[in-house]
């Protein structure tokens, strides 16, 4: 009884420790945000409203579970937190009204202290706080454990006494749990009753194989549906990109509108609509599934499709300073497949090697003719690379590394799937450190 207590007052802690884990989370994201603004403020001038904006949501984080934080970190840390983000804010206000002011540098300096006080503690505390927990769990493992033996014992004698007595039927029901599993579902009983201990469960498991029989085809449409909601997860992860570039060029067009010419407005229009159509024909795939149909497979030159899905990537490429190195043959054959879906895959895989060089690196994009048969494409980086142990997993659906918020996991299952209707395959080389090589098989047409 006093254990059952002592591990009902730990699990009550341990919640509470959870739900301030999570305010705190929830604060580090945006003070961590806010940070990023301000050093694209620095480095490009914007986003200082944005900045602003997250500062007034973490704020408003520790206004509202003030008392949760004050509870577990203590009224005069929880201070040193709130005068931090107020003087944070304060001199964002003051950049503000003196963007162009020579206060400009020091109130940079006071800036980058307080956002990384801000941060520091934050991290201190949440880390502080898992320790906690931890070390709670680990106690409360420790508590049952004597209990746990004297029921163990017991069951060990109690068990041995009834396997005794029954060991026969358990024996029988075992062989009959088997021919189950293998989906033999003609009845384990004779129709009428007989007298022992497991005539009810029995008459029980008849019944139950009788309705699985009669939900088969219930269950074989609910499997479908499912199969259904995942494609919709990934049609809408896969309308993002095209939907973000639409937004980054608009802008671009609205910022430079005036100084481009009619031939630049002109591409520029063309790109917007090409993503827009882009973006249909990704809601149209998802028609085509539900319709059974299949997409539209045509003779195509990959080099153009490299090509257009480069033109989307080039400001990603230059902004985040890499070298992009293009080695592709000319004469390469044709391959037979549909444009937008294996542009949705080379984009995927170019965003992937851009994102593995947050420092800058040198991107290769190399076609050729492998055994006379495929038409090869490598992606290759040099960035972070892959650990050898999470290789195998890479291609798995809402598989992820990346932070929350920075990936959901299906870019790289949904651009498998793709190749894989197109007859091809995708395989993966990396080392840790020193770059990653995705390479693309593609039948010729």
């Amino acid at each position: 009884g006093a254990a059952i207590l002592t591990s009902l007052f730990i699990i009550s802690q341990v919640q509470k420790k959870m739900h301030f884990l999570k305010a705190a989370g929830n604060y580090c994201l945006e003070i961590q945000q806010a940070r990023r603004y301000e050093k694209n403020f620095f480095l490009y001038g914007t986003n200082l409203g944005d900045a602003l904006e997250n500062i007034y949501a973490a704020r408003a984080i520790l206004e509202r579970d003030a008392s949760k934080f004050e509870s577990v970190i203590g009224r005069e840390n929880f201070e040193t937190m709130l005068g931090h983000i107020e003087n944070y804010e304060k001199l964002l206000k003051s950049l503000i009204s003196n963007k162009n002011s020579e206060r400009k540098h020091k109130i940079e300096l006071e800036l980058r202290e307080h956002g990384a006080e801000m941060v520091s503690l934050a991290m201190s505390l949440v880390e502080k706080e898992r320790q906690s927990i931890k070390n709670m769990l680990n106690i409360s493992k420790r508590l049952p454990l004597g209990f746990l033996i004297v029921l163990l014992v017991l069951i060990i004698y109690i068990s041995n006494f009834l396997t005794r007595q029954m060991i026969g039927t358990l024996t029988r029901f075992v062989d009959y749990t088997y021919r189950i599993a293998k989906g033999d579902f003609s009845p384990i009983f004779p129709a009428r009753r007989y007298r022992d201990e497991f005539t009810n469960l029995g008459i029980a498991i008849n019944m139950m194989m009788e309705q699985i029989k009669k939900h088969q085809e219930e269950l074989v449409q609910s499997r479908k549906m499912v199969a259904v909601g995942n494609l919709t997860s990934g049609i809408a992860h896969e309308l993002n990109n095209p939907l973000n570039n639409i937004s980054i060029t608009t802008e671009s067009l609205l910022d430079e509108f005036e100084g481009l010419s009619k031939e630049e407005i002109k591409k520029r229009l063309n790109d917007i609509y090409t993503q827009t159509e882009r973006a249909a024909g990704t809601v149209k795939n998802l028609l085509d599934f539900t319709r059974k149909e299949e997409p539209s497979f045509v003779p195509l030159r990959i080099n153009e499709i490299i090509n257009s899905t480069l033109r989307l990537t080039e400001n990603e490429i230059t902004l985040n300073n890499i070298i992009l190195e293009n080695k592709l043959d000319e004469d390469l054959p044709k391959i037979k497949g549909d444009f937008s879906q294996l542009q949705q895959v080379f984009l995927n895989l170019i965003l992937n090697a851009i994102q593995a060089m947050d420092r800058g690196g040198k991107l290769t994009i190399a076609a050729q003719i492998e055994d006379d048969e495929f038409v090869r494409v490598d992606i290759s980086d040099t960035g972070i690379g892959i650990p050898e142990d999470i290789l195998p997993n890479i291609f798995d659906p809402f598989f992820t590394t990346k932070e929350v918020g920075k990936g959901t996991g299906l870019g790289l299952s949904v651009s498998y799937s793709i190749i894989q209707k197109h007859k091809g395959k995708i395989l993966v080389k990396s080392k840790l450190n020193e770059g990653t090589t995705f390479s693309v098989y593609l039948p010729k047409a």
